[in-house]
C-alpha cells in the first residue's frame, strides 16, 4: 500500500514538473503572444439584455470550466477577491492550485503519521494556502491605494478647479500615480471610453479595491451628478477627511502592534514547543500521533488555538 502510494505521488509530481516546464516553454516561446492576448481581453465587453454594457470576465481559459465556474454564485465571490488581488492568473489556476496542495499534503501526511484526522487537517489547511495568499494581497493592495487615495483626490479637486472636467482630472491622477491607484483610474477611463456609464464605471472600480474611503468618493460623485453642486469644493474637503483617517489608522496600528506581536507569539509558541519535543524526543508525543485520544487532544488544541486567535484579533482591531 504505501509502495502505491509512493508511486502515485511520484508520478504526479513528475507529471506537474513536465507540465509546468512545458507552460514555461510556452510562455517564453510567445511572450509577445501572450501580452497582446491579455491587453484584449482587458478592453473585452458585452452588453446585456437591459441595454447596458459591461466587462466581459473570464474564470478560466478552457471554455467548460468557465462555464462551469460561471455558474457558481460562490465562485463568482472568489473571483472578485482575485479580482481586488490583481493577480495575473484566472480564479481557475487557484482552485487547481487549492486541489493539488489539498491532495499533496493529505498523502504525504497520511504516510508520515498513518492517520486520516491528521491527513484531513493537513489537506484542509493546504487548500486554504492559495485563498490566504489572495487575501493577503487584497489587503496590501488596499492600503496602497488608500495611502495614495487622498493625495489623487487634491489632484482631482485642483483640476477640476482649473477647468478640467471629472474625466480628465482622473486622467491627471491616473498618469501621476502608480499602481494601484493610477491603475486602477485608467482603467475606469477605458470604460467610460468604451461606452460605460460613469457612475457604473466607478461602480466597478469600488468592487475592484477594497478601501472604504474609495467608497465615500464614488457615492459622493455619483450623488453630485444627480443633484448637483459644487464638485471641487466637495472632493477637497473628501480628500481632507480621507487624509486625517489614513493618518489616525497609522496611529492605531502603532499603538497596537504590541498586541498584535504578542497574539502571534501566543500562537506560536504551543506549536513551536510540539515541533521542538517531537525533533528530540519523538517517542515522547507519540501517543498524540497514534492514540485516537492524541488525536482528540489535537484537534481541541487547534480548536482552541484557532479561538484565541479570533479573540486576540478582535481586541486588537479598532474600527475608524
Amino acid at each position: 500500500m504505501d509502495f502505491m502510494i509512493i508511486s502515485a505521488i511520484i508520478f504526479i509530481m513528475a507529471l506537474v514538473i513536465i507540465e509546468l516546464s512545458l507552460y514555461s516553454y510556452r510562455n517564453l516561446k510567445a511572450t509577445r503572444r501572450a501580452k497582446i492576448k491579455k491587453r484584449l481581453r482587458k478592453y473585452t465587453f458585452k452588453e446585456t439584455p437591459g441595454g447596458e454594457i459591461v466587462k466581459n470576465r473570464r474564470l478560466s481559459d478552457i471554455d467548460l470550466l468557465n462555464r462551469v465556474l460561471l455558474s457558481s454564485t460562490t465562485i463568482k465571490n472568489l473571483d472578485q477577491l482575485v479580482l481586488q488581488a490583481n493577480v495575473k492568473f484566472p480564479l481557475s489556476v487557484y482552485i487547481l492550485t487549492a486541489f493539488f496542495l489539498a491532495a499533496f499534503s493529505g498523502m504525504i501526511a497520511l504516510i508520515l503519521w498513518n492517520s486520516m484526522v491528521i491527513s484531513v487537517i493537513c489537506a484542509f489547511f493546504a487548500m486554504m494556502l492559495p485563498y490566504m495568499y489572495l487575501v493577503n494581497l487584497k489587503i496590501r493592495r488596499a492600503r496602497r491605494f488608500q495611502s495614495q487615495l487622498h493625495e489623487g483626490l487634491d489632484l482631482i479637486a485642483r483640476a477640476l478647479r482649473a477647468g478640467h472636467s471629472f474625466t480628465s482630472s482622473m486622467q491627471l491622477a491616473s498618469e501621476e500615480f502608480d499602481d494601484p491607484l493610477g491603475t486602477e483610474f485608467e482603467e475606469t477611463l477605458d470604460e467610460i471610453n468604451f461606452g460605460v456609464s460613469v457612475p457604473d464605471a466607478l461602480r466597478n472600480l469600488m468592487n475592484r479595491v477594497d478601501c472604504r474611503e474609495l467608497k465615500f468618493f464614488v457615492m459622493s460623485v455619483i450623488i453630485q451628478r444627480e443633484t448637483g453642486g459644487n464638485l471641487a469644493a466637495l472632493i477637497e474637503s473628501l480628500a481632507h477627511i480621507v487624509r486625517e483617517r489614513f493618518r489616525f489608522e497609522g496611529n492605531v496600528r502603532i499603538l497596537s502592534a504590541e498586541g498584535r506581536l504578542s497574539g502571534v507569539i501566543l500562537i506560536m509558541i504551543p506549536i513551536l514547543i510540539g515541533l521542538f519535543i517531537y525533533m528530540t524526543t519523538p517517542g515522547f508525543i507519540q501517543p498524540l500521533l497514534e492514540e485516537p485520544i492524541g488525536h482528540i487532544m489535537l484537534a481541541t488544541s487547534g480548536v482552541c488555538i484557532i479561538l484565541g486567535a479570533i479573540v486576540i484579533k478582535q481586541m486588537v482591531k479598532i474600527d475608524v
